[in-house]
């Protein structure tokens, strides 16, 4: 049964394993994955404490739900208090390792300390060694798995690993699993780093057994035939999440020169068909029927031949739209060189996007940058940058640490043409022309973020009807609309936190497309899994009460409302370009407000965005901290 399946309690300064199994109360309050991290989170780390400190912990779930052969059942949530805002720290990756990890015995780890030299955990079949390292420090990401490998002898053991960037403790490191997928917000990989943890490798041959398997087996492969259906499915298999690209880098949604225009002057110029050149052929994470990501070869003069997988939406951003370098090319490059050094790409393209911006500005100078032209359109520059941040060297090491302390070195009037909220950089979007989008990253309790409640079928005009009958109450089908939008926002939050505790892709969600699955499509797949029962209504405030576990936790770390703002520019500087629906658009400073103070409504909090006693009551979290495991 899943109900078997361990927390492992890991100690690396003293080199202790205990391991537990987890209560089934918990199950039913917080379901798995992102949910549980969250509770251990709030329960087992004391305010004020410093990130890169032993007494931070590094957790690791897997989802409710992973293993089911269907809606890519292997999502894997790793989480801390992150190095980068200080703030909630928790990124999602697909791949094979969470179901690895459930096939060791295992749905959590929590990892505490830190280790007097490299170490990595060996989880297998119940137990959990700790194991050195030093023979994998400073290899890349790819390396390090092909090591270990060989290592153990077992080419199908998984592994969670730190690239140079995390030994070298740049703040938005991320974590990596196989050729691809990343854990890529918040610097969870600078974490790894900070307790000399190299990697995590899984192996499991234990058997999980699900309560009623025929009726899942056919009710999976149901779910699979139906998210097959949806024309967003069918896009994805063939043009990965870079056909995203198609619609808003036309219609003039994204962020060029930093945050100087809304569209390329020649949006054609990385359009996805574009990939059909060096694609070999699509991937796919564990029990998913859509293969959304390509595999494809590239030999560029600097790095020579090379295999990747990718590149993702985020991937044309970082790399073509934001330093202004629209050549397709120039995006297979930057993917593959963050994806070794393990770097977060959001964060390495919009830093560096800003750190071009303020080279134009004169308030980043020639002789800071050691002789490099800061130019929008000079990929070399671009290049040596991403050496320059993992190496820390000269400017690099400035924005290695993050937005907020890069502010603070920079001077003052850098802070005005910096992107980021609650010290984390935003996405290559621009929400100027979206309130909905806007409310999302500004409220997101990770900071600056579209993976935590962006409604992105508000851009699909659809009938005000449906909207309704989704929503529970009236929204607007104007994506450039604020009616309704604070509902919009509040709902997908709940959405999420749930897909994220059952381990299920949000791709495969009311994301992205309005006929993939939801609550009510997840009900059976619980019951027949894992033999729990509930409703929507449970469900939804399940997410409730992760949410506002997260907030919690920001709000006892200092954030509040002042937290929940947009960038300045979002309210002054109108969109240039684009479509006329997107041109012309800045964010109504007072409309904004009112949708903030909605979206607290929506939440029961309190104007200062803090969740007021009754609401903690109702759910459950009035005790909290409780330590129940």
């Amino acid at each position: 049964m899943v109900f078997t399946r361990k927390i492992a309690y890991v100690d690396l300064s003293k080199g202790e394993v205990s391991q537990r199994v987890i209560p089934k109360e918990i199950r039913r309050l917080y379901l798995g994955g992102r949910g549980i991290n969250m509770y251990l989170l709030y329960n087992h780390l004391n305010p004020g404490v410093d990130p890169l400190s032993p007494d931070n912990v590094l957790l690791v779930g897997a989802g409710l739900l992973c293993g089911i052969p269907a809606l890519g059942s292997g999502r894997c949530d790793i989480a801390g208090k992150s190095p980068l805002t200080g703030a909630i720290g928790d990124s999602n990756v697909g791949g094979f390792f969470a179901s690895e990890l459930r096939f060791a015995g295992f749905d959590h780890l929590l990892i505490k300390g830190k280790a007097k030299k490299p170490v990595y955990l060996w989880v297998h079949d119940g137990a959990i060694e700790i194991k050195d390292a030093k023979h994998l420090w400073g290899k890349d990401t790819v390396e390090t798995q092909s090591i270990i490998r060989s290592d153990h002898g077992d080419p199908d053991v998984k592994c969670l690993v730190i690239g140079q960037a995390g030994e070298n403790l740049v703040r938005f490191a991320n974590v990596r699993t196989g050729i691809k997928n990343s854990a890529g917000r918040t610097g969870m990989g600078c974490l790894m780093g900070s307790k000399n943890l190299k990697a995590i490798a899984a192996r499991g041959t234990l058997d999980v057994e699900f309560t009623q398997p025929d009726q899942l087996l056919d009710y999976c492969l149901e779910m699979n035939r139906a998210i097959m259906r949806t024309r967003w499915a069918q896009a994805q298999s063939r043009w990965g999440t870079m056909v995203i690209y198609s619609n808003t880098g036309n219609t003039g949604l994204v962020r060029v020169r930093n945050f100087q225009l809304n569209r390329l002057e020649k949006p054609e110029l990385i359009e996805p068909e574009l990939m059909e050149k060096y694609s070999i052929g699509m991937a796919a994470c564990y029990s998913c029927a859509v293969h959304c990501r390509h595999k494809y070869v590239y030999t560029d003069p600097r790095l020579g031949a090379f295999y990747d997988e990718g590149p993702e939406y985020t991937s044309q951003g970082a790399w073509a739209l934001e330093p202004d370098c629209p050549n397709f090319e120039n995006i297979l490059v930057g993917n593959h060189l963050v994806n070794r050094y393990g770097l977060d790409t959001l964060e390495t393209g919009s830093l560096i996007a800003w750190a071009f911006e303020l080279y134009e500005k004169g308030i980043i100078t020639r002789e800071m940058t050691g002789g490099l032209e800061l130019k929008w359109g000079n990929f070399e520059a671009v290049v040596e940058l991403i050496h320059m941040i993992v190496k820390r060297q000269g400017i690099g090491d400035i924005l290695a640490e993050g937005p907020k302390r890069a502010i603070e070195k920079l001077g003052a009037e850098s802070a005005y043409y910096c992107i980021q909220i609650k010290g984390m950089s935003n996405l290559h979007s621009d929400e100027r022309p979206t309130p909905s989008f806007a409310l999302g990253i500004a409220t997101a309790t990770r900071g600056s973020d579209h993976l935590r409640s962006r409604p992105a079928i508000d851009l699909y005009g659809l009938p005000e009807e449906l909207l309704e009958r989704i929503y529970g109450a009236r929204v607007s089908s104007d994506y450039t609309s604020y009616e309704g939008k604070a509902r919009m926002v509040w709902w997908q939050e709940l959405m999420y936190a749930v897909v994220d505790s059952l381990g299920l892709c949000k791709f495969q969600t009311k994301f992205i497309s309005v006929g993939a699955p939801c609550y009510e499509e997840w009900i059976p797949l619980i019951k027949y899994a894992v033999g729990m029962e509930f409703t929507k209504e449970q469900l939804m405030e399940i997410g409730e009460r992760i949410y506002t576990v997260e907030r919690l936790f920001n709000v006892r770390e200092g954030f509040s409302r002042k937290d929940d703002y947009l960038p300045e520019r979002y309210y002054v500087e109108p969109t240039p370009v684009g479509l006329p629906i997107a041109r012309g658009k800045k964010i109504d400073r007072e409309r904004f407000d009112q949708m903030l103070n909605e979206y607290y409504e929506l939440h029961g909090w309190d104007l200062n965005g803090v969740p007021k006693p009754e609401a903690l009551r109702r759910l459950g979290l009035d005790k909290e901290p409780s330590r129940m495991f």
